[in-house]
């Protein structure tokens, strides 16, 4: 790509990149690794007309939840927040965005005259990136456990 003096690198993250979710913290350090770094390979590549692209989806229809690892041991102290974690995955799964809405942010980023660095494919994970940014710390924090299933 230096040879040439262009192209593009397109790494998919999750919104757990930029709002991580309670009982994936595994998970989301990954994501936030990924999201980390992808800007930094940006900054080191654009001066060779090379760019770095994140797509973050949210829940998409996909097996992911039905592939994960489950724990050695389950900890029953934990058996509450999980359940309600675990339904929110489940429910914000079936009721996702269809891989395609993913599939069709890459081809965005890959083939835009001028590309962003990041895409967030379907409308929830978009809504969720602009209210991390501008609804309040407290009011959001609250907001968001209560959705977890983790409110205080």
């Amino acid at each position: 790509m230096r040879r040439q003096g262009q192209g593009r690198i397109i790494n998919i993250s999750s919104v757990a990149g930029f709002l991580p979710g309670p009982y994936t913290a595994l998970y989301n350090a990954t994501k936030h690794a990924v999201e980390g770094y992808s800007e930094s390979l940006d900054h080191e590549l654009r001066t060779f007309g090379i760019r770095v692209s994140l797509v973050e989806p949210v829940f998409t229809r996909t097996a992911l939840e039905e592939n994960g690892d489950k724990p050695d041991r389950i900890l029953s102290v934990y058996d509450k927040g999980r359940a309600a974690m675990n339904a929110t995955w489940r429910n914000g799964i079936a009721a996702g965005d269809p891989v395609e809405a993913v599939a069709d942010k890459v081809v965005q980023a890959a083939t835009e005259k001028q590309p962003g660095i990041r895409y967030t494919p379907g409308t929830m994970a978009g809504r969720l990136r602009l209210m991390r940014r501008f609804v309040p710390e407290k009011t959001f924090e609250k907001s968001f456990r209560k959705q977890m299933g983790v409110a205080d």
